[in-house]
């Protein structure tokens, strides 16, 4: 088989269980819910770091956040870490982007012009770190002028919560898609296979979809559940989620968002506005998807839906993310499909690190893993070389000071996840979280300081340890014994 094209949709924020074929009654993503007919549908992926560069160095490298020297916003990535998307494309592909790559710094104090960035691959690179028009060379902003729109969101039905964005033909997602169409439609002219990186902002806050998608919420508000919050489940966990809590997101700088400020209305709106840009994404995807088969090129490519990490959207009394590893947080959907290759129909319950995509991207394109790469191809799994339900014993994240607040104390947390179990430790405070989530998925109640549980934590302890130990950087490759 040739090596296969690869389509990559990764949206931003977007928690595991925002899709039709993760049991969400809400949403409308038939497209999605599709794909995962057609292909393989991973019920246990997790992200290696609940903010975004952190996530995003991480699964471009195959390397843990702090190994590859990714480990915060506001940071650039250094120039001699190697991506996926450079190995490919020195091995034959042509890679392009539109969207977010956020390797690097994104911020118009910092870099005025686009993201800073390493030789990471992409021939085409059509940058929009986000859908707010901050730089001249915006490409999204570009796009918007060459269409003659001028055009401001607003609060809607002036809520502090909620944005009336911008029409779906002109929304932030809708350009992402139609920059990898017209990628697409071009490859066909040309024999050497391809990746294409749709990095679709949506929907990471503000929360400001098309008012028509968000409008078929409104007429069914009071159905939509509210958070999974239970008054005082925060007195015996870490400190950050407690600040969330009661500041409002970032540490108070989303201070809308404070729990006690909130009505029930202000967060089933929030939770509408959320799910309505969720179903623009699938509605965008489809028309992906139709140009794949449009232009003949749906049978050998690998098309691959995730997300770099979670949304907190209200429960446990928090908005936005931060040094906290609940589900919402770092539980990520993924959903991959090969025609010919991917045996349809399947779901699994493999336990899959975000990261272990380069490295299966790899196996796939039938290129050689580099030695630097950390991660675990599961490229067998999808084949039916081996279990489709075996992967990982556990899962790793981490929160290394990755976001300029949080500083007394300054955060450093770790995670680790078994299928039964989850320890999150606060490092230099003492304090953590410790869950069974067979006895409560829901992860409010903290056994951390359970007597009970003490044999237990110590275990999952000793695990955390290991893989925090086992994250050293495995380069420089040794030349001798000596």
């Amino acid at each position: 088989m040739a090596a296969p094209n690869i389509l990559w949709v990764c949206t931003d924020q977007q928690r595991w269980d925002t899709l039709g074929c993760y049991d969400n009654e809400f949403v409308r993503t038939p497209v999605a819910d599709r794909l995962a007919e057609e292909g393989v549908i991973f019920d246990l992926c997790f992200s290696q770091s609940p903010v975004c560069t952190p996530s995003r160095a991480s699964f471009l490298t195959g390397r843990y956040p702090r190994t590859c020297r990714g480990r915060q916003n506001g940071a650039d990535i250094p120039a001699d870490e190697l991506l996926v998307t450079k190995v490919l494309a020195d091995a034959g592909y042509t890679c392009g982007l539109a969207g977010k790559l956020h390797i690097s710094a994104c911020h118009p104090s910092v870099q005025p012009h686009t993201e800073r960035r390493i030789d990471d691959g992409y021939a085409v690179f059509h940058w929009s770190h986000h859908s707010g028009l901050d730089w001249a060379s915006n490409d999204y902003g570009l796009w918007l002028k060459e269409k003659g729109v001028d055009y401001e969101p607003y609060p809607y039905e002036g809520s502090s919560h909620v944005d009336a964005g911008y029409p779906a033909e002109h929304h932030h997602t809708t350009w992402c898609v139609e920059k990898a169409m017209a990628f697409m439609q071009s490859a066909v002219d040309y024999d050497n296979p391809w990746l294409f990186s749709v990095n679709i902002y949506d929907p990471h806050h503000s929360f400001n979809p098309p008012v028509e998608y968000l409008q078929r919420y409104l007429d069914n508000l009071d159905d939509i559940p509210l958070p999974n919050y239970v008054e005082g489940e925060l007195h015996d966990k870490g400190p950050f989620q407690q600040i969330d809590n009661t500041e409002g997101g970032y540490n108070g700088m989303g201070s809308q968002f404070r729990q006690g400020e909130m009505t029930d209305r202000d967060h089933r709106l929030a939770r509408a506005a959320y799910l309505a840009m969720c179903d623009l994404v699938d509605d965008q995807i489809a028309r992906l998807l139709e140009t794949l088969k449009a232009t003949g090129q749906a049978e050998n490519t690998l098309v691959i839906f995730t997300s770099d990490h979670g949304e907190m959207l209200g429960d446990h009394g928090i908005y936005w993310k931060g040094p906290y590893f609940y589900e919402p947080a770092v539980r990520v959907p993924l959903i991959i499909k090969l025609p010919g290759a991917i045996e349809a129909g399947r779901r699994s319950q493999a336990l899959i690190e975000l990261s272990d995509l380069a490295p299966t991207l790899l196996d796939a394109a039938g290129v050689d893993i580099p030695p630097g790469m950390q991660t675990r191809s599961f490229w067998p799994l999808l084949t039916g070389e081996t279990d489709l339900h075996e992967h990982r014993d556990d899962v790793y994240s981490e929160y290394y000071n990755a976001m300029p607040w949080h500083r007394d104390p300054t955060a450093q947390v770790t995670m680790v996840r078994t299928r039964r179990h989850k320890i999150v430790a606060v490092h230099g405070t003492g304090t953590g979280e410790l869950y069974d989530l067979e006895a409560d998925p829901d992860e409010t109640n903290n056994l951390w300081n359970d007597p009970a549980s003490r044999e237990l934590k110590l275990a999952m302890y000793e695990r955390l340890a290991d893989r925090m130990a086992f994250t050293v950087d495995p380069l420089p490759v040794r030349q001798a014994d000596w």
